[in-house]
């Protein structure tokens, strides 16, 4: 088992920044079989959304309207994910969850942190 606790969410203004964290912890074998981890986000009335993810190998992807604002990054082992997100728009407005997935391809989810953007 892995669970996976997010911190770090608030109210910001927009343009503002925000870290969010996800700590990691568990057992083997699941805790030491994650092979990424990402954060999606969703907001009221829309499907939760990939925001950023990252590999073991340290490969990273991010969802085209956080390209260049956010940055997410780990510490190794998996211990600690964090989200790194600056120039914060009130679209950015979500619930933020983090989440692991194995090699064998299941997903473990934390309760989410909410971040609201003022306009």
């Amino acid at each position: 088992q892995v669970q996976l606790v997010e911190s770090g969410g608030d109210l910001v203004q927009a343009g503002g920044s925000l870290r969010l964290s996800c700590a990691v912890s568990g057992r083997a074998p699941s805790i030491t079989a994650i092979n990424s981890m990402a954060w999606y986000r969703q907001s009221p009335g829309k499907e939760r959304e990939l925001v950023a993810s990252i590999r073991t190998s340290g490969h990273t992807h991010y969802e085209d309207s956080v390209q260049g604002r956010f940055t997410i990054s780990r510490t190794q082992p998996w211990r600690t994910v964090y989200l790194q997100m600056s120039s914060l728009k009130p679209e950015d407005t979500a619930v933020y969850y983090c989440s692991a997935r194995t090699t064998w391809g299941h997903d473990f989810w934390g309760q989410g942190t909410h971040v609201t953007v003022s306009s």
